[in-house]
C-alpha cells in the first residue's frame, strides 16, 4: 500500500524536476498531480506490452498515481498495472493505486455472446442477482462489489488498493428510482467501510461521468451532498466516527467544465462541494480522449503554460480547485514524456482560472 514514508520519499526524489505545486497531499500521502489513466486501448497483447512499458516509464519519471478499473480493456488494464508495478524500480509503498467496480467485466476479450457470458460467469454462480442488473451490465449490490474488489486485488497482485471507486452509480438510474439508488449506494458504502476496516482499501469514492455535472431534472443526476451524507450514515452504521469516503472522479477539461461551472448542488458546483467537504478530485477525460491535443478554445489556451497543446490541456485540469490529480491516458513512453512535462509548469492561479469563466 502507499505509505507516508514511501510517497514522500518518492516526492523528494522527483520534486526538483517539477514545478512547486506538482506534488499534492492526499491525507498524509504525497501524490503527483498528473496520474496515469488506463481506460483506452484495444484488448490485445500488443497494447498490453505498450501499456506496461509506459506505466513503468511513468513511475520512474515522476508520476505515482495509477488509475484503472476491473472492466477496462476486459481486466487487462488491471493486470498490466500490477505487472508494471512489479517491473518498476519504484516500490509499491510509493505508488497510489486506484481501481473501480460496478460494471460486469469480460475476461481478456469480448465474448461472442455477451449475454450468455454474463449469465454463466455471474448470474448462474450466484455472484449477481439478475434483478440487481441495470442496462444488462451494471451492478451495485454489496456482495457483487465484494467479489469485484477481491478479483481486482488478485488482478493487481496486491493486498490493498489505496482508493476504490464505485463506478458510475448513475447507471443504476436506468433501472430504479433515485431514492432506491441512494439506498443502494449507502449499503455499498457500508460494505466498503468494512473493507477499509479490514485493510483491503485505504479509502473509497465514486467515479462518475454525468452524475455530478447535470441538474436534478436530468435522468443521470445524483446529489453529491446526498452521497456524502450516505457515506456518513454508512460509517456510523459500522461504528466509525468518520467515513472513508475521500474522493470523487469526474470528467473535467476545457470543453467539459461543468464540474466547475454548473451550480447543480443547491447552488454550488461539484468542485465547490468537494472543496467544502475536503474531498479529493481526480479528473478523467483530461485530454478529452485526444481532442484537446488537436484543438482548444483560444481564450483558455492563451492563459495556460505548456509547450504543446496536450500539456496546456493537462495544466487546465490541474488548475481547478479541489483537484488532486489529473488523469491522462498514457499508452506509450512518448505520451509519458510529453504529458509529464506539463508538470514542469505551474498551473493557473485561482484568479486567472476564475477569469476564464467570467
Amino acid at each position: 500500500m502507499a505509505t507516508h514514508e514511501g510517497t514522500w520519499a518518492y516526492r523528494d526524489r522527483f520534486h526538483e524536476r517539477f514545478a512547486r505545486t506538482y506534488f499534492r497531499p492526499f491525507g498524509d500521502l504525497a501524490l503527483s498531480s498528473i496520474g496515469v489513466g488506463t481506460y483506452l486501448g484495444d484488448p490485445t497483447d500488443e497494447a498490453d506490452s505498450a501499456y506496461r512499458e509506459a506505466i513503468v516509464a511513468a513511475l520512474e519519471s515522476g508520476s505515482n498515481v495509477l488509475d484503472t478499473a476491473i472492466n477496462y480493456r476486459h481486466q487487462r488494464s488491471e493486470r498490466v498495472v500490477g505487472a508494471a508495478i512489479d517491473d518498476s524500480e519504484i516500490g509499491r509503498e510509493s505508488v497510489f493505486l486506484a481501481t473501480k467496480g460496478g460494471f460486469l467485466p469480460f475476461d481478456g476479450e469480448r465474448p461472442d455472446d455477451p449475454g450468455r457470458y454474463v449469465y454463466e460467469a455471474f448470474v448462474e454462480p450466484g455472484i449477481v442477482d439478475r434483478e440487481e442488473l441495470a442496462a444488462g451490465q451494471h451492478c451495485m449490490a454489496p456482495a457483487f462489489i465484494d467479489d469485484q474488489l477481491d478479483r481486482s486485488l488478485d488482478n493487481l497482485g496486491v493486498d490493498r488498493v489505496d482508493l476504490y471507486y464505485v463506478h458510475n452509480p448513475e447507471t443504476q438510474l436506468q433501472a430504479r428510482s433515485r431514492a432506491d439508488v441512494y439506498d443502494r449506494i449507502e449499503a455499498t458504502f457500508e460494505r466498503l467501510e468494512r473493507r477499509a476496516e479490514a485493510g483491503d482499501i485505504g479509502a473509497y469514492g465514486v467515479a462518475t461521468w454525468d452524475a455530478f455535472r447535470v441538474g436534478p431534472s436530468d435522468g443521470s443526476s445524483l446529489s453529491l451532498p446526498e452521497v456524502i451524507d450516505r457515506a456518513e450514515r454508512a460509517a456510523g452504521a459500522v461504528g466509525h466516527e468518520s467515513s472513508h469516503f475521500e474522493a470523487i472522479q469526474l470528467p473535467f477539461n476545457a470543453y467539459m467544465a461543468d464540474a466547475f461551472t454548473a451550480a447543480v448542488h443547491d447552488g454550488r458546483s461539484a468542485l465547490e462541494v468537494a472543496s467544502e467537504h475536503d474531498l479529493h478530485v481526480f479528473t478523467s477525460a483530461s485530454l478529452m480522449q485526444g481532442k484537446l491535443a488537436r484543438e482548444m478554445p483560444d481564450r483558455v489556451e492563451a492563459e495556460l503554460a505548456g509547450e504543446t497543446r496536450a500539456q496546456r490541456a493537462i495544466n487546465f485540469a490541474r488548475s481547478a480547485p479541489a483537484v488532486t490529480s489529473a488523469l491522462v491516458g498514457m499508452g506509450s513512453t512518448e505520451h509519458v514524456e510529453e504529458n509529464l512535462a506539463a508538470g514542469t509548469d505551474e498551473p493557473m492561479g485561482a484568479n486567472a482560472f476564475d477569469a476564464i469563466f467570467e
